[in-house]
């Protein structure tokens, strides 16, 4: 049987099926179809049944599989968009410039800035605001290697500004930041559930406007404009929608490292394509798998000890980063 992008496809769709089933089945509680129609549908806060599995089980699910889904193909639009291997949201500085705005939002005492709409709004502003700043260096800097090197410096400041507001915090917002710092699965509600998919869903809607210049793009910026790209425009697009998935994910999870920077190169080596159709859904969904494993991992070691999320993808991630240098450079 000959092996197709089809077929690829279709077997990672039934992985992912399978390993969310899992994902919601871990637990002492088991659940059932029924149980799943009755929580999302006809909720009884009177049954523990209900309310773990509303509250707990399936919002970790779902925002496992958004996080994962969304870090890769933010991932593969950088990678094509800056033409290096080694781009991604928390390489370049884009997933601290989400993460220092946090800090400013969460440390600084103002009631405001720390509910859910004021930290997801400061995570978009910065995720976006650093992704112009490097955008704005990639127009003096035509190394790949030095546009990544000043991602890495950025990344830098962050955390030194970040290390001097943590410095002047009362312990309480500082136990709540250093907690979301470490990235997690399960800070979110299932009342924020609705808001999350919006804004997921937004971003998912614009890449259909992304495939065909992303494919072009591939031969070049100037064969892009020959053939009827508007360059300027295009790199606005790919920015905003990059720094929408980044930021969002990073305000809901905290900062997760590697999966946008690996992931989209796993996908090209089981492709072989540069059809960016086949791009972002094969690394949406090995993205997706990734993260689901991980979480699975973390749920497993939980009666040994407690491991942050940016523990296992770095685990995972640094050796295929390694491999990537090896490879490629």
């Amino acid at each position: 049987m000959k092996i197709t992008h089809r077929n690829i496809i279709l077997f990672l769709t039934v992985c992912l099926v399978f390993l969310s089933f899992l994902h919601l089945n871990n637990g002492k509680i088991n659940f059932d179809f029924g149980l799943i129609f009755k929580s999302i549908f006809n909720f009884n806060d009177s049954i523990q049944q209900e309310i773990i599995f509303r509250e707990i089980r399936f919002p970790r699910t779902i925002i496992a599989i958004f996080a994962g889904t969304g870090l890769s193909i933010a991932g593969v639009l950088l990678q094509t968009f800056f033409n290096n291997p080694l781009a991604g949201p928390s390489v370049l500085g884009i997933t601290s410039g989400s993460s220092l705005f946090v800090a400013l939002s969460v440390l600084s005492g103002f009631e405001l800035f720390s509910t859910d709409l004021g930290i997801t709004f400061s995570a978009l502003f910065g995720a976006f605001t650093f992704s112009l700043l490097i955008l704005l260096f990639s127009y003096f800097v035509k190394s790949a290697v030095s546009l990544l090197l000043i991602g890495m410096m950025l990344a830098s400041f962050t955390s030194a500004i970040i290390q001097i507001l943590q410095l002047t915090t009362p312990a309480n917002q500082l136990k709540v930041f250093t907690l979301w710092g470490f990235g997690s699965l399960q800070q979110i509600s299932f009342n924020q559930l609705f808001f999350v998919s919006i804004v997921f869903l937004l971003g998912i809607s614009l890449l259909t406007i992304l495939i065909k210049p992303l494919n072009l793009l591939v031969l070049g910026e100037k064969q892009a404009q020959i053939l009827g790209i508007n360059i300027s425009n295009f790199k606005f697009v790919i920015i905003g929608v990059s720094s929408l998935f980044a930021g969002l994910i990073t305000a809901y999870c905290g900062p997760i490292s590697f999966i946008g920077l690996a992931v989209p190169n796993i996908c090209k080596q089981l492709f072989k394509t540069q059809n960016h159709l086949i791009l972002i859904l094969g690394s949406a969904l090995i993205g997706a798998l990734l993260l689901l494993i991980c979480d699975l991992i973390i749920m497993y070691l939980e009666p040994i000890m407690l491991i942050p999320l940016n523990g296992i993808t770095a685990l995972i991630g640094s050796p295929i980063v390694v491999w990537i240098i090896l490879k490629k450079f």
